[in-house]
């Protein structure tokens, strides 16, 4: 059976221990309706981080409100739906449908006159296909200077007494904050401190800033998102490190005809005069500046691209790229957009079965020890036995323990058992370190080799215990691999994959 399987007979198991208790029975009911449905991801950091512009640039429609509105003061979850809706959820009485505005291309959401703090959450249904797979969820700021709103957040993504409504985070940050640390252990005990799960992601937001809007202002930014991969205090919390300069992504992704016909025109003038004109935002919308764009459309340009995306735009219409649709795929793409997409593709959406039912079972498990009841040992059991047994618990937890304790090994094969356990992705290419084209030869051949490799240092008398089951995880996953990658006709010899070994991993 499955992992998710065995986490449905559970939960069902459950309902029937905690049949004459409602309130269990509703969080039961609501953990098992979460298998079934898409990954929940909330975008989260402090104030001014840029969350509701990152979550733009994703869906590629301008959905969630950047102003400092009521509306950013709410959690408000973004999922797919047949016909467009705004439903508000208020703390006390019945939901209610909110009127749909758009202006300039852009939703505009009202809470009619309702105080965010008595709003439990706003609930966005959009038929976009970014969202058929992946629930997102826009969070208030943390650390934020109202303590209601800081409060509203925190209490969303780390609650007390229940796992977070969240399966993962992108976490938001223009620097690295001792409040981001804060909060990001915070998620992971409240989410996956008992099993070291690692489910969160880093994002140097605002990147293009590191630079001052420079053109070589990403690669600056990379460097930064490099050294805090490294850091040891938040290594441990995050799956990686992405530079973003989202207003860019956001802009790229929604660019319009008549702005890009504006850039044309200024990327038309002189190499003196556009150098002049680009000293400043606020030289640039200066109305006694009469280059061949009106002032107004400057305005709106330095609002929606900033600085470095004028810069940028400018330099590649000037290169060459004369089509709309090019220059937004390349500004999207030097945004580091891309990255981002590709880390929630490969690390959350490939993940979605596991952390879905890896939310369940920390759900489950609460409830076991806040409430116990005859008949809740047996499943206490059965859910130790989930855990330990699953191997796609055991991989997150081995990279759990690679990235703060240690697993015993040189540096090299802690990052290459880190690797093949998934940290840089659960395809196969990217966790064999090949091509992301790769031919199933060279998978299989990559495979057969690792195999061999941790075979022998999992067999190796001189291996502590520790390490040997750390080895012992890393080789499972290499079988899996071998076995996977096999030809259709298969050879008769295949390797098998072996049980579970019994002694820890990591």
């Amino acid at each position: 059976m499955s992992t998710e399987g065995a986490v449905r007979l559970l939960l069902r198991e459950a309902l029937e221990v905690y049949a004459d208790d409602p309130a269990a029975a509703t969080s039961l009911h609501g953990w098992a309706s979460r298998l079934d449905g898409p990954l929940r991801v909330a975008i989260a950091g402090m104030v001014k981080a840029g969350k509701s512009t990152l979550l733009n640039a994703i869906l590629g429609e301008e959905l969630a409100p950047t102003d400092t509105g009521e509306c950013t003061r709410v959690v408000t979850w973004y999922r797919h739906g047949a016909t467009p809706r705004v439903t508000l959820h208020p703390r006390d009485g019945e939901p209610r449908q909110l009127p749909l505005r758009r202006v300039e291309g852009r939703l505009r959401l009202d809470l009619g006159g309702t105080p965010a703090e008595e709003v439990a959450r706003l609930v966005v249904d959009w038929p976009t296909a970014g969202l058929r797979d992946l629930t997102l969820i826009d969070t208030p700021g943390i650390a934020s200077l109202s303590t209601d709103v800081s409060a509203r957040a925190k209490a969303f993504l780390t609650p007390e007494d229940s796992p977070s409504e969240a399966d993962a985070v992108v976490y938001l940050m223009r620097h690295m904050h001792g409040s981001d640390i804060h909060f990001l252990e915070s998620f992971r005990d409240a989410e996956a401190g008992r099993s070291g799960t690692v489910n969160a992601l880093a994002v140097l937001s605002r990147a293009d800033e590191v630079g001052a809007g420079r053109l070589d202002s990403m690669i600056s930014a990379r460097d930064v998102a490099r050294r805090y991969r490294e850091d040891p205090s938040l290594r441990p919390l995050a799956l990686s490190v992405v530079p973003i300069a989202g207003l860019l992504a956001q802009s790229a992704r929604t660019l319009r005809q008549s702005e890009f016909a504006a850039l044309r025109e200024l990327a038309e003038l002189g190499r003196e005069e556009r150098e002049r004109l680009l000293l400043s935002a606020d030289r640039f919308t200066r109305a006694e500046i009469t280059p061949a764009v009106d002032v107004t459309m400057r305005a709106a340009l330095v609002e929606r691209l900033g600085l470095f995306g004028l810069r940028l735009a400018l330099v590649l219409i000037r290169s060459g790229l004369d089509d709309p649709t090019d220059l937004a795929r390349e500004l999207a793409r030097r945004s580091g957009l891309g990255e981002l997409q590709r880390l929630i593709d490969g690390q959350f959406q490939a993940r979605s079965a596991q952390l879905k039912a890896r939310t369940a079972l920390v759900g489950l498990e609460t409830l076991l020890r806040m409430r116990p009841r005859p008949g809740t040992e047996r499943l206490a059991t059965e859910l130790e036995r989930i855990q330990a047994g699953a191997h796609e618990f055991r991989e997150l937890r081995l990279l759990g323990t690679a990235r703060t304790v240690g697993l015993g090994l040189s540096r090299d094969l802690e990052a290459e058992a880190e690797r093949l356990v998934g940290g840089r992705g659960v395809a196969a290419a990217r966790r064999l370190n090949l091509a992301d084209g790769a031919s199933d030869a060279e998978i299989r051949a990559a495979a057969h080799e690792s195999l061999r490799r941790w075979r022998a240092l999992a067999e190796n008398p001189l291996t502590d215990r520790s390490t040997t089951g750390a080895c012992e995880v890393v080789a499972r996953s290499c079988e899996a691999l071998v076995v996977a990658a096999r030809p259709a006709a298969g050879p008769t010899t295949r390797p098998q994959l072996r049980p579970e070994p019994a002694r820890g991993g990591g």
